[in-house]
């Protein structure tokens, strides 16, 4: 067993690297499918001294492959959504205590105590389906608001309306998370003009509506809320943390997380600062599956810690994470 609480309690950089190439050599040793993935690569942790040189495995693995580092019983299966007929990913979760450790430390590093929102949840697509962990994730952070008025919504719009517009004048602060679709659907009933409301948008169109950039979409769900920024989230199945935006598309994620970009011609070399390439994520809360992956999506570093980003490469299939088409 791997000794968790470090994790949560990175503080510099250096002690990042440490912990993840402690985790490396762990899931090189616990996890069979991540450890004949590094052989094929002549990959070995006596071989690996800097986290740039970890290899990161490609996230289809998860739709093949049961890609786990532990031995303890699977207490949740999270799937991933995916167009009718289309193979998705499980991500076989062993610790659910680790999960909702890692997005409510998340939460509370960039928005404060979740009790001290209101939160209100727009995620019809999600709830629609078996094994979301953003339903998990947001059910949970429902719960601990302890606020009467907090729950989720589906196709009632006007009890939503009425409630923000309630809430907003009472000068309560209120977290809507919605789904891209559903939001652009709610402004489009009915315009508001609110001051103590977060906007975040998790999610794409799920086939419902045709794809736009983030600035479109941005701009328009801006002008129907009536706020100056849109939050957002990103997310997805075979992770368990989550990133953040706070407005303009620029992420930043939790201390024990951390992304790189790699070369989108040459998967094992990243990136330089501000140049766009594929997104490769470490997520250190993911011990007792891959720390290690190499998502599909498309992005471009910004600094140390801010990232944007800017889609998924075309080969890829739409899968439910947060991102929009370039």
């Amino acid at each position: 067993m791997f000794d968790t609480d470090a994790i949560f309690n990175i503080n510099t950089d250096a002690n990042f690297n440490k912990l993840a190439l402690e985790v490396f050599q762990y899931q090189f040793e616990n996890n069979r499918v991540y450890r004949s993935f590094c052989d094929l690569l002549y990959k070995n942790p006596s071989d690996i001294n800097r986290v740039e040189d970890i290899p990161f495995l490609p996230i289809q693995f998860f739709k093949t492959h049961h890609v786990v580092s532990s031995k303890e019983t699977i207490l949740k299966t999270f799937t991933s959504s995916g167009t009718t007929g289309a193979q998705v990913s499980n991500h076989y979760v062993t610790d659910l205590g680790l999960y909702e450790k890692s997005f409510n430390k998340s939460f509370n590093q960039f928005y404060g105590n979740s009790e001290d929102y209101v939160i209100l949840a727009l995620l019809p697509s999600y709830l629609e389906r078996e094994g979301s962990s953003l339903i998990y994730m947001v059910d949970a952070l429902i719960k601990q608001s302890k606020q009467p008025e907090s729950g989720f919504y589906l196709d009632n719009f006007l009890e939503l309306k009425n409630t923000l517009l309630r809430l907003d004048s009472e000068g309560k602060k209120v977290l809507l998370i919605g789904v891209s679709f559903a939001l652009l659907d709610l402004v489009e009933q009915f315009k508001f003009n609110l001051n103590t409301t977060v906007i975040m948008e998790t999610g794409g169109m799920k086939g419902r509506r045709k794809e736009l950039i983030r600035e479109e979409l941005h701009d328009i769900l801006k002008k129907g809320f009536g706020v100056n920024h849109i939050h957002s989230e990103y997310g997805m199945t075979e992770l368990l943390s989550q990133g953040y935006s706070m407005g303009e598309g620029v992420f930043n994620c939790p201390n024990w997380m951390k992304i790189l970009i790699r070369d989108p011609e040459d998967a094992l070399t990243l990136q330089k600062d501000k140049k766009t390439g594929g997104i490769n994520i470490i997520d250190l809360a993911n011990i007792n599956s891959c720390s290690f992956i190499a998502t599909q999506d498309l992005g471009r570093k910004l600094s140390s810690t801010k990232h944007e980003i800017l889609g998924r490469f075309d080969t890829s299939d739409l899968r439910g994470c947060n991102l929009l088409l370039i």
